[in-house]
């Protein structure tokens, strides 16, 4: 399932997510996935951005639960910071 899931995230990041924040300078970089949790960087003009937890929550998670509705929530500890974790609980 986690290498189904990593493809799916993969995919949306190369065809929606950078496209949409490189308009802002910034970038988003699968890290991994494992155990239904997605591990992501957040970087250029997203790293220190006081809007990226909106853009994580907001936007990237949206897409995420709309893309792969069998895992209903996301969440962002704030300990893994540059980097942000993805918690998709089926």
């Amino acid at each position: 399932m986690s290498d189904d899931l990593k493809g799916r995230v993969q995919e949306l990041i190369d065809t929606m997510i950078n496209p949409a924040v490189a308009g802002h300078g910034g970038f988003v970089e699968l890290i991994d996935v494992q155990d239904n949790r997605v591990y992501l960087q957040m970087g250029g003009g997203c790293q220190g951005c006081g809007a990226a937890d909106i853009t994580l929550k907001s936007g990237i998670e949206r897409l995420i639960k709309k893309r792969s509705p069998r895992w209903p929530r996301c969440s962002t500890p704030p300990t893994t910071r540059p980097a942000a974790t993805l918690l998709l609980r089926g």
